[in-house]
């Protein structure tokens, strides 16, 4: 009997014990002294800092870290502490994520890091010619952070005298190039370069850094109890207030809504369709690619079945069949309410992918065909930008958006009773209601438009 249970016991034994070991058994010779090797990839959101995925030294030149059993396929890298000190291949340049699978049984896996990219002798960018840093420290006043900001500019921005239509991209380290890029980069310069090339009219386009370990707070207006969030209203409020007035100001650019992308990636695309519905006076159009929708769905659900009209938008989704089980139930919740609340069919495209994956590589493929959607029926033959109605708008957020006058002009506030409340001097941009007005509904009046606003607490 004991030798039965013996039997037994090393069978689940297995089971339990079952998990993956990784063992780098060379480094590069110049390696930094005393350098911390961490892991990271798609079971630790491709963090490369993550304290709880440090490759331990054994005191012999090898260094080890045991996963627990899981499922699926993971994909991975080494830094040593952020993307800029990635691992390269032979050469010192870019190597495509290292994989392994859970199988049931215990695995260790034996690997060598060939380079390291920031210290390989030479520059590894892949950018190309016509992007550029606009800024390594663009100010958010918003959430008083700065933020390193790329400017991709078509082929013929300084032979031409075109004006253009500007995508707004989230996650700016991963579009442009492999250097800064945690899992391979989307190469948005190269695709819009090539469809120039055949014919294509061009477009800006304006990459933001996500903030690292501020990242999913800035991505979603919503608290999610497990992960985050809540900083979606500054970071949006950032785009449409700060960053955009900036680039149409210094730029040659489209400046209306149907000229106008939000784009973005997992959490990234989550924001842009937010952003997109809190901001329509400006955005028209959104790109959504793999929506992290899972992160605050009740929330955005209900926001979305409550905010204006959304009928001046245009959405692109798509995503892999099988990245989540939740992730076409949800894409395809978030379209109906959209579609309840406005959207039109013909501006909604749905494209699930069956070899569809949550990564760069994928994204990369599909954002091509994205662009050309969202602009497909856009006139780009000429320079004219059309003339500007007059418009007032108020954010969620209690701020004023009005265009369409040549100078300042004078506005009455007016108590639903009809009693006058005062003068305002409302300029083209954003406004803010007077400090001292007590919260309520009021009426904006000019000669030539009126408005009910509010006042939040």
């Amino acid at each position: 009997m004991k030798k039965y249970l013996l039997v037994l016991f090393s069978i689940f034994s297995l089971g339990i014990d079952a998990q993956v070991t990784l063992r780098i058994t060379s480094i590069p010779a110049n390696t930094p002294t005393g350098a911390t090797i961490y892991l990271a990839g798609s079971i630790n959101g491709w963090n490369p800092f993550d304290n709880g995925s440090i490759m331990q030294p054994d005191g012999f030149g090898t260094y080890q870290l045991t996963i627990p059993e899981g499922t699926g396929t993971v994909e991975y890298k080494f830094t040593r502490g952020s993307w800029a000190t990635v691992e390269g291949n032979a050469s010192g340049g870019y190597l495509p994520n290292r994989t392994f699978t859970f199988n049931g049984t215990p695995q260790t896996i034996n690997l060598t890091i060939q380079s390291w990219e920031d210290i390989t002798g030479g520059n590894n960018s892949t950018a190309t010619s016509n992007v550029q840093i606009l800024s390594p420290n663009f100010y958010i006043p918003q959430l008083d952070r700065i933020r390193r900001i790329w400017l991709y500019l078509p082929p013929d921005y300084f032979t031409s005298t075109k004006n253009y239509p500007v995508l707004y991209m989230n996650d700016g380290q991963n579009l442009f190039d492999n250097l800064t890029s945690f899992s391979g980069e989307w190469q948005v310069d190269e695709t819009l370069n090539s469809l120039f090339e055949e014919g294509d009219y061009g477009a800006i386009v304006v990459g933001i850094d996500n903030g690292g370990s501020e990242r999913l707070n800035e991505y979603s207006p919503w608290v999610n109890a497990q992960y985050g969030g809540g900083q979606g209203d500054e970071y949006m409020a950032f785009i449409a207030e700060t960053l955009k007035p900036y680039i149409d100001e210094n730029f040659r650019t489209r400046p209306e809504p149907k000229m106008n992308a939000l784009i973005g990636s997992s959490m990234g695309a989550l924001i842009a369709t937010y952003g997109a519905s809190e901001y329509p006076n400006l955005f028209g159009k959104i790109g959504s690619f793999s929506p992290a929708y899972w992160f605050a769905l009740s929330d955005l659900n209900t926001y979305l079945g409550n905010s204006s009209d959304l009928s001046n938008l245009r959405i692109y989704f798509v995503a892999g069949q099988n990245e989540s089980t939740a992730m076409v139930p949800n894409i395809n919740t978030i379209r109906t309410t959209m579609q309840n609340n406005g959207l039109s069919i013909s501006n909604t495209f749905t494209k699930f992918d069956s070899y569809g994956t949550h990564t760069e590589g994928y994204w990369r493929g599909e954002f091509g065909a994205a662009y050309q959607w969202l602009f497909v029926n856009e006139s780009l033959s000429t320079n004219v930008i059309e003339k500007k109605k007059p418009a007032l708008f108020q954010t969620e957020s209690g701020n004023l958006w009005f265009n369409g006058f040549e100078n300042e002009t004078k506005f009455e506030l007016f108590a639903l009773s009809g009693q006058k409340i005062t003068s305002l001097q409302l300029r083209n941009g954003f406004n803010s209601l007077p400090e001292n007005l007590v919260s309520g509904i009021y009426i904006l009046k000019s000669e030539m438009i009126s408005k009910k606003v509010f006042k939040k607490q």
